[in-house]
């Protein structure tokens, strides 16, 4: 399959446009450096034009029927399962994700897909009681309006398709902004599914952009009532201030420093499973990945035979090789600068019990342990195949080392006690956290997001609902109220 580079475009009500912007962004396939297509971008006038579309189409989309959104869901739903092909190869050569990581994102998105079908004809309303007689309480769910979305580069169609989806469903109209390293897959991808799925034009528009460009417009644009961002703690603790003083709401899923437990009663080999899938899905460039991997000392070194032996077997090399499971990071920038951080903790007196090559884009695995506690690599966000083993002795001790995080996204715990795994993950100042599984997992009827620095709302099922839409109280007086005037 040829890259589709006709979907390199901005997509505004309706119509493929080249942007006016000064310059242009350059698509490059990560593994090989291949030019895939380049962009140019949208200027803030742009992205007016793309509110204002949104803005005129969402009045009368809320006004549709529920099952006149719901098919277009549903016309969706079988445009991506007949072109998944198409778009796993889409995938693998804008992001450098193995085949594997291409095809989870794939059926993960149709999950979503057809969870928004549901979503479309769920009650949005319900009836209160009232202490007054004669009168009762109408509560309306109705859509917020417009969604501006801030797309990241890891999971780019999973993360927009999670958020439009749900909010197409609910009467809303949507502005897209893709990260600009996953312009396609991102953005245009989405925009030319939905369009042949039957969408009305101006309900969904990208801008393929940048702040250099545009600054904080689309952001503050008066148009939009929700800004749903993916992305770090830093540029979303910046989007989250120009918005409050919008007066805006903010879906923020930030930054991770997620951490797997195994405590000494776990079975060994599934924990090994578990925290090298946990690590290096997609070179571990994934905000729920297992930076920290917590061992009962009783059990260290038992673990830490099997997990550096699995490590050192991950392949790495062309992720459209069957075989490969590491494939190259996002950019040149990011390999750098994985490379400087492993070599600077070496300096420091870390140990690397593996230690990989860095070869243009493929930065292969390594895994550190000997940090000294209250190392700052300990608390940051590492985006890169980088495994940190840390001891403990105890329970309450991992659970301080757990919460021992600015941030709070996901984890997970290894115990051959399911329930006492549960009590554990109560202790845990996080949103998600797993029992026998992997830190990295997501589900289109739970509630997803982080607390501290990872994040502020929930996306997914009900809390999707809660996002993308506002409540209104309407009452009705049956006969006369007696009034004290």
């Amino acid at each position: 399959m040829s890259f589709p580079s006709e979907l390199a475009r901005q997509y505004i009500d309706g119509e493929w446009l080249t942007g006016n912007g000064a310059w242009d962004i350059i698509d490059f396939n990560p593994y090989n450096g291949e030019k895939l297509c380049s962009v140019t971008v949208a200027t803030a006038a742009e992205v007016d034009l793309a509110y204002r579309a949104a803005e005129r189409a969402q009045r009368e989309w809320a006004a549709v029927s529920p099952y006149g959104r719901r098919a277009v869901l549903e016309n969706a739903v079988r445009l991506v399962g007949e072109r998944s092909g198409e778009i796993v190869e889409l995938i693998i050569d804008e992001l450098g994700g193995t085949r594997a990581k291409a095809e989870y994102e794939v059926r993960a998105a149709l999950e979503f897909l057809h969870e928004a079908v549901g979503q479309a004809i769920r009650p949005v309303a319900r009836l209160l009681p009232s202490a007054a007689d004669g009168k009762e309480n109408r509560v309306y769910r109705l859509p917020v309006g417009v969604i501006g979305v801030i797309s990241a580069f890891n999971f780019p169609f999973l993360v927009t398709m999670k958020t439009v989806a749900p909010a197409l469903a609910l009467g809303n109209a949507v502005v897209v902004k893709p990260h600009q390293n996953a312009p396609i897959a991102g953005g245009g991808l989405v925009a030319r599914i939905f369009e042949d799925a039957g969408l009305p034009a101006g309900l969904l528009n990208v801008t393929i952009t940048d702040s250099a460009e545009i600054g904080d417009s689309f952001i503050q644009h008066p148009v939009p009532k929700v800004i749903s961002f993916t992305g770090s703690d830093v540029v979303g603790r910046h989007v989250a201030a120009v918005a409050a003083g919008q007066f805006k709401r903010t879906v923020l899923e930030l930054s991770g420093n997620s951490a797997l437990v195994v405590l000494e009663d776990a079975d060994l080999d599934h924990a090994v499973r578990a925290a090298v899938y946990s690590r290096f899905l997609f070179q571990g460039q994934v905000s729920m990945a297992a930076n920290r991997i917590l061992v009962d000392r009783s059990v260290e070194k038992d673990f830490t035979e099997r997990f550096t032996a699995a490590v050192a077997a991950l392949r790495s090399g062309d992720p459209r090789d069957p075989d490969t499971r590491i494939g190259p990071v996002i950019s040149a920038f990011q390999a750098e600068a994985l490379t400087a951080l492993v070599d600077g903790a070496i300096e420091a007196g870390a140990t690397a019990l593996v230690r990989g090559r860095t070869r243009g884009n493929l930065v292969e695995p390594t895994v550190l342990t000997g940090l000294p506690e209250g190392s700052p690599l300990l608390e940051q966000e590492i985006f890169g195949p980088v495994a940190l083993l840390v001891p403990f002795g105890g329970e309450d001790d991992a659970v301080r080392l757990v919460n021992d995080s600015p941030y709070g996204l996901s984890g997970a715990v290894h115990t051959a006690d399911a329930e006492r795994g549960v009590r554990f993950a109560r202790r845990i100042r996080g949103g998600m956290f797993h029992v026998n599984g992997a830190t990295v997992q997501d589900d289109p009827a739970v509630a997803f997001g982080g607390e501290k620095r990872s994040g502020m709302g929930r996306l997914n099922g009900e809390a999707a609902v809660e996002a993308f839409t506002t409540r209104k109280w309407i009452s009705v007086q049956h006969g006369r109220t007696v009034f004290p005037f």
